[in-house]
């Protein structure tokens, strides 16, 4: 509808399809979230369980800022009913199994792992975001928090808590 009614009647709205927002401050839980959750499980010494595909499943990550700042371009020059995808794109993605040493480099301790052979319903093994459509219609955005931003600053809050 939102898509639709910005068309037809130049209503200044877009719809953007979020990949996996993140930063410091996201509330992951253990089926939703993976990327805030190993972190805190790994800082609380947890037991992180991994769901079905041998740990390879791959999410792209986009840092909060970066959706604000996208979000902040599209209000500034919005294109009524347009749709972009929104995520970290082939550059800012990584799987569960490219996490945990990530971990041991910014919490400095060890995961305690435990994989589950049958994979989560409904879970996707791959979900990189095409961003073309977007950085083309909005040249000055880009990602500006690498992976290893996010993933150091994610540390840096599960330390904390």
């Amino acid at each position: 509808m939102t898509q639709e009614y910005g068309r037809y009647f130049g209503l200044r709205t877009g719809v953007f399809r979020g990949g996996c927002l993140t930063g410091p401050r996201h509330a992951g839980v253990e089926l939703h979230g993976y990327l805030s959750y190993i972190f805190k499980a790994a800082a609380m010494r947890r037991r992180y369980y991994i769901y079905g595909y041998g740990g390879k499943q791959v999410r792209d990550q986009i840092h909060s800022v970066d959706v604000c700042r996208v979000l902040d371009e599209f209000a500034k020059a919005p294109r009524p009913g347009e749709v972009y995808n929104l995520g970290g794109g082939r550059s800012n993605s990584l799987s569960i199994l490219e996490t945990i040493p990530l971990i041991q480099t910014y919490l400095g301790v060890r995961l305690d792992v435990e994989y589950v052979d049958a994979p989560r319903k409904g879970d996707h093994i791959c979900y990189v975001s095409d961003l073309r459509k977007l950085q083309s219609h909005f040249p000055k955005w880009s990602i500006t928090h690498s992976i290893d931003d996010i993933c150091r600053e994610i540390a840096e809050a599960a330390a904390r808590s």
